[in-house]
């Protein structure tokens, strides 16, 4: 519509213009901070710009801890996991969506409300089992328990539900396998759906927290986000570092988030239209 924007539609622009920036501000000050000097961290006088540049808390970082073994540490759980939860996701919401069997509904309900279970309650149980099958401390004690997400096979059954049943029936009725159909008739009509769940499951991985921090104890298997936390636990912490550590766990999911923006945005509009 052209003319003159509505009080409604300034209004909306308004909100969105605030709160974009109070969003950014913390954002902003964290890569700032990781750049200033060290003379300025506490300088409650220092401009909000750097008055210089500086790699310090980056060097410093790299020189202290094994940050290059957090990040591969973190980046292997995290492409292993993605990969087994969009997978694992994709097969169980086709299942859900378009198979007929016995107690599917019950099954999807039960396995749905998996959802309200708080990880504080089970995270005793999981540990033994670990401990176990001797996983602790190892990248698979990480990945395994975490493999399938209730929240992605929700959102893949709401997606697949939206694929006329007509599409299958024809491939049955041409001979091909349910596995046939899955791979050359719903994937391919599924891509925005798999970039909805590989933004969520690689920003879930990437930025766990609580179960990596009770499977690992050595701090060169650390992931990011422990190893952030192991540095800010220090007696006398180092701002600097902190704050570049901060801008390293956070720029891939940036650019991840970048890339797949528009797959992602699509992806949530598709998802639950047909109930």
């Amino acid at each position: 519509m052209r003319g003159k924007p509505s009080w409604g539609t300034l209004l909306i622009t308004l909100g969105l213009v605030v709160g974009s920036v109070i969003m950014l501000v913390p954002l902003y000050w964290m890569f700032v901070m990781s750049f200033r000097p060290k003379t300025e961290i506490f300088n409650l006088a220092a401009p909000i710009w750097p008055s210089r540049t500086s790699l310090e808390g980056f060097r410093t970082l790299f020189e202290s801890y094994p940050v290059l073994r957090w990040i591969e540490n973190t980046a292997v759980v995290a492409a292993i996991s993605s990969a087994i939860t969009v997978s694992l996701s994709l097969l169980a919401g086709y299942a859900f969506a378009k198979l007929r069997f016995w107690g599917r509904d019950v099954l999807f309900v039960l396995f749905l409300s998996t959802i309200m279970v708080p990880i504080q309650v089970i995270m005793v149980p999981e540990f033994f089992v670990l401990s176990w099958f001797h996983l602790l401390n190892s990248n698979w004690g990480v990945i395994l328990p975490r493999c399938a997400e209730a929240f992605g096979i929700f959102m893949t059954r709401q997606f697949m539900l939206t694929i006329p049943d007509e599409l299958i029936e024809a491939g049955r009725l041409d001979g091909a396998s349910e596995l046939g159909i899955f791979i050359r008739i719903v994937l391919p009509l599924c891509k925005p759906l798999i970039g909805v769940l590989l933004v969520f499951a690689v920003v879930w991985r990437w930025n766990d927290f609580a179960w990596p921090l009770v499977v690992f104890t050595d701090q060169a298997k650390f992931m990011l986000q422990v190893g952030l936390n192991y540095l800010k636990g220090d007696p006398n912490p180092d701002w600097n570092s902190i704050m570049a550590l901060a801008v390293i766990a956070l720029t891939p999911m940036l650019i991840l988030f970048l890339f797949c923006q528009r797959l992602f945005v699509q992806g949530i509009a598709g998802t639950g239209l047909k109930q």
